[in-house]
């Protein structure tokens, strides 16, 4: 038995303690680390939506959560925050985007204890090659192609034949939501006999951009009449060349109707969904860990906001109906990500002009 009494020994309990308690993990700070890409937490979209759905699961439950916004973009710089967010006692670690792919890769090896949810990413090395996702990785996936189709679909259904989409990069899942909205647009067209026009465009960021804003209020006083703006914070810029010139635009990931009066719907990704349910499963004991888990319109993973929508004649049991479609599996829009630039697109209504941006 050790006596503790005296000075002397009143030190060796404090350092007996903190021993036993790095080795037992008790007096850690938090259970939920969540880690943003290049933007804020609160940037109205990606991050946003990702986070909300931790917010939600944390309702009612003795479980805490701590935000981390790296200092740059880099892996390196994503797995210096998933080191920290592992000292401060996190169990599981939440990582939007496939800005995280490498660094995941790496830390799922290294934290084997700790466990991720990637939302909308797959773990890969440095070559993308080597693309393991171990037991403690959850990576979510997302069927961007149905949210694209749909909202291409319900802009040209809603009477507009000039449309416009910017990216933030033409990475997978952006290519994607572009070119189901270019698909979505021309099916649509066939259905109404209209022939559409397609500004198609990367931004080459995801933050605000001056560039961009002039680009689309150049689009708008061309006759450009709503623009999907798929970039993050990005989009903002879209919106305020959409204010300043009578445009309409179209959101993404999170229903962005809350942002301006010119956002008719958005594209969602039920960001916050899988997030919740990763937690959950996660919690329940059941992970689902060491394979990709997609969610798509069969299962509520992707959908076009209905609610707070401002659209002139599109209706609810038309987007249904539509809807009804992808999930039967009756419309399965085209997914390649090879060109990007909708080249190895077969439109029949819809004429594509591809644009490069200088920035």
């Amino acid at each position: 038995m050790i006596n503790f009494s005296g000075k002397r020994n009143f030190l060796t309990l404090l350092i007996f303690t903190f021993i036993l308690t790095s080795l037992t993990g008790c007096g850690k700070g938090i259970d939920i680390a969540f880690i943003t890409d290049m933007g804020t937490v609160q940037d109205g979209s990606f991050n946003q939506g990702a986070y909300e759905g931790i917010t939600r699961y944390l309702e009612g439950k003795d479980k805490t959560c701590k935000i981390y916004e790296p200092d740059g973009a880099s892996t390196s710089d994503y797995i210096k925050n998933i080191k920290t967010a592992v000292r401060d006692g996190a169990d599981v670690i939440v990582c939007p985007g496939v800005l995280f792919e490498e660094a995941i890769y790496t830390a799922q090896k290294k934290y084997p204890r700790v466990h991720f949810i990637l939302v909308d990413g797959e773990p890969h090395d440095e070559s993308g090659k080597d693309r393991t996702i171990k037991n403690n990785t959850m990576p979510v996936m997302f069927a961007e192609e149905q949210a694209g189709f749909l909202a291409g679909y319900a802009a040209v259904r809603d009477g507009n034949t000039e449309l416009g989409f910017v990216g933030g990069t033409n990475q997978e899942s952006v290519i994607q939501f572009g070119y189901g909205f270019v698909q979505g647009a021309d099916y649509a067209a066939i259905e109404a006999g209209k022939n559409v026009n397609v500004k198609y465009c990367y931004a080459n960021t995801f933050l605000e951009s001056d560039e961009v804003k002039s680009m689309c209020s150049a689009w708008y006083k061309g006759g450009t009449q709503v623009v999907f703006a798929c970039g993050g914070a990005m989009g903002r810029s879209v919106i305020a060349a959409a204010e300043e010139n009578g445009g309409k635009v179209i959101g993404v990931d999170i229903d962005q109707s809350k942002d301006s009066e010119t956002v008719i719907t958005s594209a969602e990704k039920m960001l916050g969904n899988a997030v919740y349910y990763g937690l959950s499963d996660y919690y329940s004991d059941q992970f689902k860990g060491g394979s990709v888990y997609e969610m798509n319109a069969t299962n509520g993973g992707v959908g076009l906001e209905m609610e707070n929508s401002r659209f002139e004649s599109f209706t609810e049991e038309q987007y249904k109906a539509i809807l009804d479609q992808l999930i039967s599996g009756r419309i399965v829009p085209y997914n390649a990500v090879d060109h990007g630039n909708t080249s190895d697109l077969e439109l029949v209504n819809t004429q594509v002009y591809y644009l490069e941006l200088n920035n």
